[in-house]
């Protein structure tokens, strides 16, 4: 029990602070001070004080988008584990489940945006359903390939670090497997160099211009489900590159927090060190991530 109350209270209460080590370390690379590094809990306290205004053009369903992309996320995140603890909800095809919780928050995302009557973010929708098609293929083939190795088809034994890291095609299909989740990482959650969430231009935006017309609390809980989003596929990557455990269950849980906070500078240099790519290149490396996930799993047969 005191595993799943640690469990919840890593995924409700870190997550942000991975926005503000990103925000740090792109600052540093500006040669700027930045923002605090807390900033992003004093902006969702910021939001959830204010009022919101709803369009009278909007239905339920502009309402409950922000409600149903964070309830999504939430649940994703109880699929998976975190350090070498077992998730607290786990059975055998759970990873059909964590792929479709986040195809459902997508879904009322994007139907929130069309439910506004705006062109402007029916283009966003489009764009953002678009990119999404391309990458579901690329995680369900990493999927596939952890499957592989751990002869499991539930996300806590194919994340728990059982799968074999040694000599044979082993290696070289996890390392592919690394490639193409850190390019569905970003790509998922809006970041450099796929997109920029810090972007106002018609041209360039694909998931903030959903997003123009919520304000106050439903804006915050857009913004948390963000935040929640790239924790729980961070926590993904990071036990697929770094599957450790301490001994001390205390540690592994610093551990694995640690780990994240790694991947979030880790993002923060690419983002620092790479311009946004043109909208046209974004399907090319999107196929060469589901690319990269297919020869893992080729080599496996093999």
């Amino acid at each position: 029990m005191s595993q799943v109350f640690m469990h919840i209270f890593i995924l409700l209460l870190v997550p942000p602070l991975l926005l503000g080590v990103i925000g740090k370390t792109k600052a540093l690379f500006g040669g700027r001070k930045g923002p605090p590094l807390l900033q992003p809990y004093y902006d969702l306290i910021r939001l959830f004080q204010k009022g919101t205004v709803f369009s009278t053009t909007t239905t339920w369903v502009f309402r409950a988008g922000p409600v149903v992309g964070l309830a999504t996320t939430l649940l994703a995140g109880m699929l998976i584990p975190f350090g070498g603890h077992g998730a607290p909800v786990s059975f055998a095809g759970d990873m059909i489940l964590f792929a479709y919780l986040f195809a459902l928050g997508r879904f009322f995302t994007a139907s929130a945006a069309l439910d506004t009557g705006s062109a402007f973010e029916g283009m966003g929708a489009a764009r953002e359903v678009t990119f999404s098609c391309l990458a579901e293929p690329a995680l369900f083939f990493c999927f596939l390939v952890l499957a592989k190795l751990s002869a499991s088809l539930s996300l806590t034994t194919m994340l728990s670090g059982t799968c074999p890291l040694g000599t044979g095609v082993e290696a070289p299909a996890l390392v592919l497997v690394a490639a193409s989740l850190f390019v569905i990482l970003l790509v998922e959650n809006s970041r450099i160099p796929f997109d920029d969430p810090n972007t106002h231009l018609e041209l360039t935006m694909i998931h903030e211009v959903m997003v123009l017309d919520h304000s106050g609390p439903a804006l915050g809980l857009i913004q948390y489900g963000a935040a929640m989003k790239l924790f729980v596929m961070g926590s993904v990557l990071l036990r697929v590159v770094a599957p450790f455990a301490a001994p001390s269950a205390w540690a592994d849980w610093g551990l694995f927090i640690l780990g994240m906070l790694a991947l979030a500078v880790v993002i923060g240099v690419v983002e620092s060190a790479m311009a946004r790519f043109r909208m046209v290149f974004v399907p090319t490396f999107l196929v060469a991530a589901c690319l990269l996930s297919a020869f893992g799993v080729i080599l496996l047969l093999r």
